[in-house]
């Protein structure tokens, strides 16, 4: 069996509100750290009314606090909106804080729209500057030098590990040359997964921070008690890919009974395009879906993920993930 982790946006669904969706991300949070997860990551989005975990690091700290063990971490933060010293900061004192529990993972993105970026007061065209962004972060999680003119206080001499996100082919070239983990965007993003995996692993080079490659692929897992039932519950984040195509991103959407109603046939293709690495059924069918997934893929750790609109049902569902987790072969 391979580690297995989960990705949480802090969905914000219809009928609810923002307080509730922080509450049902520690609830999973712990229920999580119960079923075996590795790690707890939270992804930064901006202007995106459905997803509220755009104060990454402020929630990253909530979690940690709300659970024992877990490692809790950003999938990612998009390092363009922030300056590397503010992130060197923010994730030492999350270190402080909870030792040996925080991972830091970095995103080129913007995680956003061109308005909210110009909002953010940090620019795309800082996307160009990724890489020497990521060495400066690197540098001031370094134990401080007589003399260095600027530290991170908190955050020098502290380990925090880094990873580099991506859902194309550049950040598993700098991955891998700078020697740090990384994690492939496959839940939203599959086309170049094979390619990015061949890539890191091909061209990876042991560094201090990591001797071996180590490469995460995120899936997209909806379990129930039944295979129709869970293809119900996927309905919602069908919905949601539509509705963000549409240029409407709003609250999470209920499931409906008739997808096929919902979209255009062209809407439809797109979908399953973005979202081809899904595993949606059983207890059964997902063990042997995430199993056909791995032994396809090689990843060294998976990240699951699932937006699905009742609380409990989502709590069910990474139950049963976990379930099918641990019934793989070793």
């Amino acid at each position: 069996m391979i580690p297995y982790s989960l990705l949480d946006l802090a969905p914000v669904c219809e009928g609810s509100d923002i307080s509730s969706a922080f509450a049902n991300m520690r609830d999973l949070a712990r229920h999580a750290e119960d079923w075996g997860y590795q790690r707890y990551w939270l992804a930064e989005h901006h202007n995106m009314p459905g997803i509220a975990s755009a104060a990454t690091a402020v929630l990253i700290g909530n979690v940690a606090g709300a659970t024992s063990r877990i490692r809790v971490g950003a999938g990612g933060v998009m390092l363009p909106n922030h300056s590397p010293l503010q992130v060197a900061e923010q994730f030492g004192t999350l270190a402080s804080l909870y030792p040996g529990r925080i991972d830091l993972g970095l995103g080129r993105a913007p995680g956003t729209d061109q308005p909210t970026a110009r909002a953010l007061r940090r620019y795309f065209d800082n996307a160009e500057q990724f890489p020497q962004d990521v060495n400066e972060l690197l540098h001031y999680f370094e134990p401080a030098q007589p003399g260095q003119a600027v530290r991170a206080v908190p955050g020098a001499g502290i380990d925090v590990p880094v990873w580099l996100l991506g859902s194309s082919l550049f950040s598993a070239q700098l991955a891998a040359a700078l020697g740090l983990p990384f994690a492939f965007a496959s839940h939203f993003a599959p086309d170049a997964m094979d390619q990015a995996l061949m890539i890191y692993h091909r061209n990876f080079q042991p560094s201090a921070r990591l001797a071996n490659p180590h490469a995460v692929l995120a899936l997209n897992v909806v379990a129930a008690e039944t295979d129709e039932e869970a293809r119900y519950l996927f309905t919602t984040q069908q919905q949601a890919f539509v509705n963000l195509r549409r240029g409407k991103p709003g609250l999470v959407p209920p499931p409906i009974d008739d997808i096929e109603a919902f979209w255009q046939p062209h809407e439809k293709l797109g979908v399953a395009q973005a979202l081809a690495c899904s595993v949606i059924g059983s207890a059964d069918t997902v063990r042997d879906g995430i199993r056909a997934f791995i032994d396809r893929h090689r990843p060294d750790e998976i990240m699951l993920t699932a937006n699905i609109f009742d609380h409990g049902k989502r709590l069910r569902s990474f139950e049963l993930a976990a379930q099918a987790m641990n019934a793989l072969p070793t």
